[in-house]
């Protein structure tokens, strides 16, 4: 199992679901613990997004939210900062206004 470290951005945003959209945020805590498990559970579709690193070079992870829906939301994460340990970079709608 892995230990989830949350950025600013990450950690406002799931609140901002909590507060404003409850469906929303239960797909994402969904989401949140599957990861914790198994980065690499089918229904999160992981895989490396290019053309983006960590702070420290750290390879960039995304995994869906939900699939074929508009705006669909997606989990941006890397392993560390410690071993066992994943930050979550964002939490946001598919294309990651973020990233831009």
């Amino acid at each position: 199992m892995f230990d989830l470290n949350f950025s600013d951005e990450a950690e406002e945003t799931l609140n901002f679901l909590q507060q404003n959209e409850s469906k929303k945020y239960k797909k994402v805590l969904k989401t949140l613990g599957l990861l914790s498990i198994n980065p690499r559970h089918p229904s999160l579709n992981t895989h490396k997004y290019y053309g983006l690193s960590g702070a420290n070079n750290e390879e960039i992870f995304e995994a869906y939210v939900e699939n074929k829906t508009p705006s669909a939301y997606r989990v941006f994460w890397f392993y560390g900062p410690q071993e066992k340990y994943i930050t979550i970079l964002a939490i946001t709608p598919h294309p990651s206004s973020f990233l831009r």
